[in-house]
């Protein structure tokens, strides 16, 4: 039987259960698709660009996506979490949130145009910028979204997600075969934002309730910042030190650099989805192990960790021992600058795996009342660094800085914090001998 089929029969002995597994496999089935639909049409994309344009439009998706923070307030989760729980105030908690998104999003979209005005100098490059804020408008119809996630009805969601991948290739593919400038693939962007918020809205629509039932109620609105800010400062943290390098590359050197260190971001991020996959394939079981026996589910977390970290060690190797081929034969002779910093940041990958295994342990014990922490260091450490390290070293420097973050929130951080010392522990273990734990993941499945 496949590892899959273990998982599967392990959760699904009750109704709850198959709908946990089936919300899991479409969950991972969307993420899958859309991964590796960006990267197939970054490919062409970025050939038919050029380093310097394609570095631009980069330049452009990471300050929109650093500001877009402002108007997702945290709220996401805490829209979950509150429908969840009282589903008899579905209306009034996603009118509110709505409203509330709304309101952001303008603010948001203010607060880039003060920006691009006050340190863009180029026009070009705030035309791009106020062009693709457009999304942080559309992105308000998320809320339908978090109300299927909160129904664990991820189907609808990932139906829509895919249905926009391939909507959004044909489309690029249709640009590139036009010899469509820079500004129309920006557009292309905000169409791809329009799509989705139009299948979100759809969807529910059609599956749950009409628009007209949403309300506002300033009750409703003052527990939901308040429930939110903290997560605004997490989230913001974790956008900052995943975006602000490809920014800082692109204003304090030029947007070719940009272009070749997107592209070594293209690859990590397929190789990171490896701890993702892993963490979300194997919580629920972890979940069900903690909540019977506590032996059992301290060796099942272990295995857990010690898998996943080796499992990425050898991705992280094997990525940077075939960086020039996998670069080469991908995005082609002008991006070749990319490959070096690619064999680099390959290992980006085992500090995600550190980082991942201990967040899931940390909300699978409800221990997350310190997590923002690991996050505020991981950003004070990218941006801190970057400053002083790019002007000299360029993106090989920012490159790195991204190892020594991902490793400071993930790994460093939960020794700084008392509470989290058991889990700097097993990763500690995890790096020095987990490897032997390899052959035995099967026994996370029994």
């Amino acid at each position: 039987m496949s590892v899959w089929g273990d998982i599967k029969n392990r959760i699904s002995s009750s109704p709850t259960k198959q709908k946990v597994f089936s919300n899991l496999f479409w969950a991972i089935l969307g993420k899958v698709v859309n991964l590796m639909g960006s990267l197939l049409v970054g490919i062409f994309v970025a050939q038919y660009l050029g380093p310097e344009k394609y570095g631009l439009m980069n330049y452009v998706i990471s300050v929109i996506t650093i500001f877009q923070i402002v108007a997702q307030f945290g709220f996401d989760s805490i829209e979950i979490r509150e429908e969840s729980r009282r589903t008899e105030m579905r209306d009034s908690l996603i009118g509110t949130v709505f409203i509330l998104r709304l309101i952001l999003s303008i603010f948001a979209i203010i607060t880039v145009v003060f920006y691009v005005f006050l340190f863009e100098e180029d026009a070009f490059t705030r035309d791009l910028v106020m062009i693709y804020s457009l999304s942080i408008v559309l992105s308000v119809f998320n809320v339908t979204r978090n109300h299927f996630t909160a129904l664990v009805w991820n189907e609808y969601v990932v139906k829509t997600e895919i249905s926009r991948t391939i909507i959004g290739i044909c489309l690029k593919v249709v640009l590139l075969l036009c010899q469509a400038s820079l500004i129309w693939f920006i557009w292309s962007l905000v169409f791809d934002a329009f799509l989705l918020a139009s299948g979100y809205a759809i969807s529910y629509k059609r599956k749950i309730a009409s628009f007209r039932l949403w309300h506002f109620d300033m009750s409703v609105a003052k527990y939901l910042i308040c429930q939110s800010f903290p997560l605004l400062l997490s989230g913001a943290a974790i956008v900052i030190y995943q975006r602000i390098d490809q920014v800082m590359l692109g204003q304090m050197l030029d947007k070719s650099v940009v272009g070749q260190y997107s592209v070594a971001v293209r690859f990590v991020e397929v190789l990171v989805f490896i701890p993702t996959i892993i963490a979300q394939t194997v919580s629920p079981l972890l979940v069900k192990y903690h909540q019977e026996n506590d032996m059992e589910y301290a060796r099942k977390a272990e295995i857990f960790m010690n898998v996943t970290v080796w499992v990425c060690v050898l991705a992280a190797i094997s990525l940077c021992v075939l960086s020039f081929p996998v670069v080469y034969f991908t995005f082609g002779m002008q991006y070749l600058p990319a490959v070096s910093i690619l064999a680099i940041m390959s290992f980006k990958v085992i500090g995600a795996a550190l980082s991942q295994t201990s967040g899931q342990l940390i909300i699978i014990e409800e221990k997350q009342k310190w997590v923002s922490i690991r996050n505020v260091i991981g950003c004070l450490v990218c941006v801190v660094l970057n400053y002083f390290v790019i002007r000299s070293y360029g993106a090989i420097g920012a490159a790195i800085v991204s190892i020594i973050t991902i490793f400071s929130s993930g790994f460093i951080a939960n020794y700084l914090i008392p509470d989290y010392r058991v889990f700097f522990r097993m990763q500690v273990f995890a790096l020095l001998i987990g490897w032997k734990d390899i052959v035995h993941y099967k026994k996370l499945l029994r």
